[in-house]
């Protein structure tokens, strides 16, 4: 118990005295996993919008691969980005492997179905009567589409809030495709499991309590946001 005491204690004077290391570790998360989401969003809500407001063959089965590919093991995307970023690889001569660049890429991966996913269900959601009001006062199909988008922002919201959470909590792809280099691609939460490895239960446990400060600001604004649209859709 005193060990953990101690820890604590130190991790929030390393929090408090703005320890460098600390963060810069902290910055280089967000920043990872920031530009991760806007790729995702850049390519997800496009899809998911497709999704939800087209009817095409073989639309079924591209969402139910998009819903399947919500739960990818990281580490095994983080496998594959290896394999092809390696030396012998296809995108080997790109020299992306152990940079923030592979992790970029990583967590985009891991982000994307879960951001089209949610997308599409969102948009699907909204109520029918929205599309067809539209096209009784004679909107253009691109106005129809603006109005159901716009009735459907708290559903993608939360797509992107969940997204973000997701990414944040990432160790295994990111560990294998950025190899946790000090300075350069050491992150939150490959720094707690190293740090943990070697005993220096400070550095672990002061980055443990940024994560989940990140993690309840995360859901708490999830939160808001669903609770907002319930009351809205109310």
């Amino acid at each position: 118990m005193n060990l953990i005491l101690q820890g604590f204690d130190k991790a929030f004077s390393l929090i408090l005295s703005l320890d460098a290391e600390l963060f810069g570790i902290i910055f280089l998360s967000l920043e990872v996993s920031g530009l991760a989401l806007l790729v995702a969003t850049m390519l997800g809500l496009p899809a998911g919008a497709v999704l939800g407001l087209k009817k095409f063959p073989g639309r079924g089965l591209v969402v139910s691969v998009m819903n399947t590919f919500m739960g990818l093991p990281p580490v095994v995307v983080g496998l594959f980005i290896y394999l092809l970023m390696s030396r012998r690889g296809m995108l080997g001569f790109l020299g992306l492997l152990y940079t923030p660049s592979a992790m970029i890429i990583a967590q985009t991966i891991l982000a994307v179905p879960i951001v089209t996913a949610l997308c599409q269900s969102a948009i699907v959601n909204v109520d029918p009567v929205i599309r067809q009001a539209a096209r009784t006062l004679g909107a253009t199909p691109g106005q129809v589409t603006v109005a159901i988008i716009k009735e459907a922002r708290y559903g993608i919201f939360s797509a992107l809030i969940a997204a973000f959470g997701r990414v944040m909590a990432e160790v295994g792809a990111i560990l294998i495709v950025g190899g946790n280099i000090a300075g350069y691609t050491r992150v939150m939460t490959t720094t707690i499991a190293l740090e943990t490895d070697k005993g220096n239960f400070e550095i672990a446990l002061a980055l443990g309590v940024i994560l989940l400060a990140i993690s309840f600001v995360v859901n708490a604004a999830l939160h808001l946001v669903q609770k907002k649209g319930v009351i809205q859709r109310a």
